[in-house]
């Protein structure tokens, strides 16, 4: 329980805002519902008003008529929230996408962004430069990597996956995941597993069956999660509405 409490305590307004509102679709809530979910983590009214503002400022939120919006670099951070819940694969057929660096001069802040980009495409670095996954995923390579990148289709002699991905850390942490959505009591404890779960599923490197362990726990937690999820917004909808 002191945990939890901790956990509780230590939620800041911002966190508190970005995660309402990248779990609400559309991702837009009144000034007056975010308040109230500030107040289920012991949040001050003014602290949220000055978040929300100071959000407003750094172009995270746009604000309309005393309602707040996700800006459009967060909802496509949205976008891959949802991909995470539901993800678009196609039959793997034993090719892997590799991507290699072959830009030059990259300064520090283009590389750091580049790195972002990858990591949010699933991609996994075998050394510095390379970068690769298995070729099951149904999306479009975005303008920024394909002109840092020579594109490469292949099949590595031998499986690299222990290499790129700690699958038994994932799945251990998923397995808790599941357990601490089956304990969750009231709004503010549901508020943050979900929250954790939303973070692990974004981090699952979504490969083909034939790559993973068995008993891999990442459909399952899906399910889990989904109906929790729908059983929890329809919970956390009547108290920011009464």
């Amino acid at each position: 329980m002191e945990e939890r409490n901790n956990e509780r305590n230590n939620l800041s307004a911002r966190s508190a805002v970005l995660s309402a509102l990248l779990g609400s679709h559309p991702p837009q809530l009144a000034a007056r519902h975010l308040v109230r979910i500030g107040a289920l983590f012991g949040i001050a009214e003014g602290t949220v008003r000055v978040a929300l503002s100071r959000m407003v400022a750094a172009g995270d939120l746009v604000q309309s008529s005393g309602r707040y919006t996700l800006s459009d670099r967060l909802i496509e951070r949205q976008g891959r929230q949802d991909e995470s819940r539901d993800p678009h694969t196609r039959p793997w057929d034993g090719t892997w996408e590799i991507a290699v660096v072959t830009a030059e001069r990259r300064a520090p802040a283009d590389r750091a962004t580049f790195r972002h980009t990858m990591t949010a495409l699933r991609l996994a670095e075998l050394r510095e430069g390379t970068w690769l996954r298995p070729a099951n995923l149904l999306r479009q390579w975005p303008e920024s990597v394909t002109a840092q990148c020579t594109l490469i289709d292949g099949r590595p002699h031998g499986d690299p996956t222990p290499l790129l991905w700690d699958l038994d850390g994932w799945a251990g942490e998923a397995r808790r995941l599941e357990s601490a959505l089956d304990r969750a009591e009231g709004l503010t404890e549901g508020f943050l597993v979900s929250a954790a779960v939303v973070r692990h599923l974004l981090a699952d490197p979504l490969l083909p069956g034939e790559l993973l362990p068995g008993d891999w726990p990442g459909s399952r937690l899906r399910a889990r999660y989904d109906d929790f999820d729908r059983h929890y917004r329809e919970l956390l909808y009547r108290h920011l509405t009464d």
